[in-house]
């Protein structure tokens, strides 16, 4: 069976079209700076040259149509028709308490995504433009969802729960979901194969780092606590969420500006982050080269930034009382050795000695801190695609079954 897996993100669309008989890669892809200018699709046909081609896309739709056109080109594609794609899984952030693992899309789940639009804003909307195309090109292939929350749901009461009037949570479920769980559970996986060490037996802390972007601590295997919340906003800066802030800024903002209701919240979540304290861009590498010309806001949103990633690894690292592994994931965590740099070069009282040679690295999977570190750093390139087509393929088998 070959499955086709769609990844969106806030700004950008992976992909890849997997045969499931032994998960061998057939063909995989990225759309990069969706809604910004200079807008890419970048497709590889495995065992073929890289294509590259910059075309404008203004919205998550035309990037789908872009990568449905690329899997059928004649000359680099891995199908003749999307006939021969068996399932499509998708990776969906949000559900609310309604769903905690993979399931199989249907009117239902898509009312209960569209429902849940206001707690991932940013996501669940590309999310449905992913899943609603491949509906419409693909009426009878099975869809599956692929939920970012669901490997958090091991993290305990006292870790999910918010300190307001406990009626809210039983009413409205107004707690701490997390999202990332597919990449942070890939990730944890990939850290205890490379260490070679059960993991039931280490404490992990991953760090996925891009335009969106969270911290997760796993103990013994499972979430015990994770930076984002009841929506993506809550945690890290990002590329245009904001984050931690005063919860009192909101009503702040609103008075002071006269804004009408749900506009502070477009603006926390479209306007700020790493792009409202530059005023350049959301994309990182945008504000590396910003800094490097000696852009003083390019290099202050960044160091907002690794400050915040400090500040949740140091927090993870008391709460599990002691730390195994560090582990870097995801654009920003795979790309940027400066950021790494940045984020574990005020980290040594923690046991945590970057080697500053094996960290001139991309994308690479490799172990990077110093031989005498106590904590392990590694760079683990996340492979969300992989575990959601694993799941997808296991779904659609108990249809058959």
């Amino acid at each position: 069976m070959k499955i086709l897996v769609i990844n969106c993100g806030s700004s950008s669309l992976k992909y890849q079209v997997l045969s499931m008989e032994n998960e061998a890669l057939l063909a995989k892809g990225l759309v990069e700076r969706i809604g910004i200018e200079g807008s890419v699709i970048k497709h590889e046909k495995i065992g073929m040259d890289k294509v590259t081609k910059e075309v404008p896309m203004k919205d998550h739709k035309e990037a789908i149509a872009q990568v449905l056109e690329a899997i059928q080109n004649p000359e680099y594609g891995v199908v003749k028709s999307m006939d021969e794609i068996g399932a499509v899984g998708h990776r969906v952030v949000h559900a609310g308490e309604k769903y905690s693992e993979s399931v199989l899309i249907d009117d239902t789940v898509i009312k209960t995504l569209e429902d849940c639009i206001e707690l991932a804003p940013l996501h669940n909307p590309p999310n449905l433009y992913g899943i609603e195309a491949c509906r419409n090109l693909m009426p009878n292939t099975p869809m599956v969802a692929v939920f970012d929350t669901a490997f958090h749901q091991t993290m305990p009461p006292h870790a999910y729960l918010y300190a307001i009037p406990y009626e809210y949570y039983e009413k409205y479920g107004i707690r701490k979901y997390g999202f990332h769980g597919t990449s942070h559970k890939y990730v944890a996986q990939r850290t205890a194969e490379k260490l070679n060490v059960n993991i039931k037996d280490l404490k992990i802390i991953t760090c996925h780092l891009g335009n969106g972007a969270s911290v997760s601590a796993i103990k013994y295997g499972k979430v015990i606590d994770t930076s984002m919340g009841f929506t993506p906003l809550q945690g890290l800066v990002m590329g245009t969420r904001c984050g931690d802030i005063d919860p009192a800024i909101v009503t702040y903002i609103r008075k002071k500006e006269n804004l009408a209701q749900g506009e502070v919240n477009n603006i926390l979540n479209n306007e700020s982050g790493v792009l409202g304290i530059s005023g350049i861009s959301s994309d990182f590498r945008d504000l590396e080269e910003a800094m490097a010309e000696g852009n003083e806001r390019a290099e202050l949103a960044l160091r907002i930034f690794a400050l915040k990633v400090r500040f949740y690894i140091g927090a993870y690292f008391a709460e599990m009382n002691g730390v195994d592994a560090l582990v870097f994931t995801a654009g920003v965590g795979e790309n940027s050795d400066e950021m790494r740099a940045h984020i574990c070069n005020e980290l040594g009282n923690l046991g945590i000695k970057l080697d500053l040679m094996k960290n001139k690295v991309r994308g690479k999977e490799t172990v990077i801190s110093t031989d005498d570190s106590k904590v392990k750093i590694l760079l683990v390139p996340t492979n969300e695609e992989l575990m959601i087509a694993r799941d997808t393929y296991e779904i659609v088998n108990r249809l058959d079954a």
